[in-house]
This record gives C-alpha cells, sequence and structure tokens, in this order.
C-alpha cells in the first residue's frame, strides 16, 4: 500500500515586531519569550504525528521554531530554504504600520487586506514570490516521497500555499489570516500539485 506524502505547514511562533505591527519582510527578527512558548506547546501537540524532517525558512524566527520543535520531538535539526523566506517588501520593509498609514496610505489598506497584487518598490512581485515559494514546496515533497514533513515558514507564504490548494487566483484576496503556529495541511500529489489534507495525523 503507497503512503501518502504530507506536509504540515506552520506559522513560526511571535515575535515583538508582530506585537508592533512592524512588516519583518526579510528582516530577521528573533522570536520572543511567548513566541519560544508557542513552539514549544506546537511540539506537544505534533508529538506522535509521525514527522521524520523539519523544513524551515532560514529567517532566524522561523529557524528557531523549527529548532524548538524538532528539538522537543526528537528529530534532526531542520534543513532551511531559502525558498521558504517571507516576501520581499521592499521599501517598507521593516516600517511599523503606524507609519506606513501617514507615508503609503494606500499601500497600508492593500496591506490590511494582505492584497498578493500589492505593489512593493525594491521588493519582490506577487508572481516571483509565488512561483519561488511553490517550486520550493514541490522540491520539499519530491525530496521525502510517503513521508511527513513539517514546515516551519510565514504568513504571506502561507496565503500563496492556500490559493494554490484552493485553485484560487494568485491575486485573490483572502478571507482569513493565519495565525502565530497555525497550521496547514497538505497531501501531495502524483500530478505535482497538492490538496488540503486532514491533520494532524498519527504515526501508523
Amino acid at each position: 500500500m503507497t503512503t501518502v506524502t504530507r506536509l504540515c505547514v506552520t506559522r513560526h511562533g511571535e515575535t515583538d515586531w508582530n506585537n508592533s505591527g512592524i512588516l519583518q519582510g526579510w528582516t530577521d527578527v528573533p522570536l520572543n519569550d511567548r513566541g519560544r512558548e508557542q513552539s514549544h506547546a506546537l511540539a506537544q501537540a505534533l508529538s506522535g504525528a509521525g514527522f521524520t524532517q523539519v523544513c524551515s525558512s532560514p529567517l532566524c524566527r522561523c529557524l528557531e521554531t523549527a529548532e524548538i520543535v524538532a528539538a522537543d520531538l526528537g528529530l534532526p535539526a531542520p534543513r532551511a530554504s531559502d525558498g521558504l523566506k517571507e516576501r520581499h517588501f521592499g521599501d517598507v520593509q521593516g516600517m511599523p504600520k503606524a507609519e506606513l498609514l501617514v507615508t503609503h496610505p494606500g499601500l497600508h489598506q492593500e496591506i490590511l487586506r494582505r492584497n498578493p497584487a500589492c505593489d512593493f518598490a525594491g521588493g519582490e512581485t506577487m508572481d516571483a514570490f509565488a512561483h519561488r515559494v511553490m517550486a520550493a514546496l514541490i522540491q520539499i515533497a519530491a525530496e521525502a516521497p510517503e513521508e511527513r514533513t513539517l514546515i516551519i515558514t510565514h504568513g504571506w507564504v502561507m496565503d500563496v500555499i492556500t490559493r494554490e490548494v484552493r485553485a484560487q487566483p494568485r491575486a485573490a484576496i483572502l478571507d482569513m489570516k493565519r495565525r502565530n503556529g497555525e497550521s496547514l495541511w497538505l497531501e501531495a500529489l502524483r500530478t505535482g500539485g497538492f490538496r488540503e489534507g486532514p491533520g494532524p495525523l498519527r504515526s501508523v
């Protein structure tokens, strides 16, 4: 009997910049104490799910989350993938949203709506971002067939994946925002795509 390749895509733990409403993007912001607590709680919630590996964005808020979970679950050190990094927000990266409201009110509103078609001057386009995210996901699944992989990544990355598995346009605005530590469970298809799957599933 063939075992299904499963991925659990999870948003990193909390940072101080999350609380302060600052656009993080590629800025390397560490977890705060609550984020570390969330990471330990995530490991406990996922214990027994049968993961064989953990993959992560190389940004420290993800990598630290992944390292905590991997250690708590007795798994090897996480593998980092640049394709799992957050979207690059260009000139407004590192800017508080309160400041953005004054300097770029239109962009501020679109960011609050999490509009993927936002034009981030000096940053990544919607298509370039979506392409690298899905390429990374496909590669991870291909390198671990019939296994269960935990992936620690970012909110806008999870938006891209959610649209893809729900067959929505890349520019679709979702009616949701993934919380810190929230997961999306996927099953890899023979066609190279993905679908939402049940989870957490216990090891068999």
